[in-house]
């Protein structure tokens, strides 16, 4: 049994305030596994800058906390690879640099579950303020995990559905 895609996006077309926020998990399921990854990376990266969900470093490690070691320790690399060395001196008091010791510069999933939620955010934080294009590279890593993604909740959901529809919508 098949679905409207277009039809089921155009609820979210007027954003999270409009839109069913108990609903908009399973909608999310159904539509990440149906839309273009582009659409998908772009709603989740409206969602992490929207003033409508909580600041980009507290989603980071609220999505941290709900990850699998693998899941983390990729997210880590993530912002490593596009930071690189300020980000491992400077950022939650030099803790990546520690982990990661001399010249080694990939965390590995037993490494990043040695931190916590709360690091990551301060990581998080300190990434954005070096550069903020690294919004846009999370919301593209965490398209490739929308199960976890649901853990931002439904209002985030939401608005990544209503961009999600947008984008669509321009295509």
């Amino acid at each position: 049994m098949g679905f409207d895609l277009g039809n089921l996006l155009n609820q979210y077309l007027g954003g999270a305030a409009n839109a069913n926020q108990a609903q908009a998990s399973d909608d999310f399921d159904r539509v990440a596994q149906q839309a273009p990854r582009e659409e998908v990376a772009r709603g989740v990266t409206q969602a992490l800058r929207s003033d409508q969900t909580p600041p980009f470093p507290q989603m980071v490690g609220q999505l941290f906390g709900h990850s699998d070691p693998n899941q983390r320790a990729g997210m880590l690399n993530q912002l490593i690879a596009s930071l690189g060395p300020q980000l491992l001196s400077g950022a939650a008091g030099g803790v990546l640099g520690n982990l990661l010791g001399g010249g080694q510069n990939r965390v590995t999933p037993e490494q990043a579950s040695q931190l916590s939620p709360e690091q990551v955010q301060d990581i998080a934080a300190h990434a954005e303020k070096q550069d903020p294009g690294i919004v846009d590279q999370m919301g593209n890593f965490y398209s490739d995990h929308p199960t976890l993604v649901k853990a931002l909740g439904g209002a985030a959901l939401a608005i990544a559905l209503g961009h999600m529809a947008q984008g669509m919508q321009r295509h």
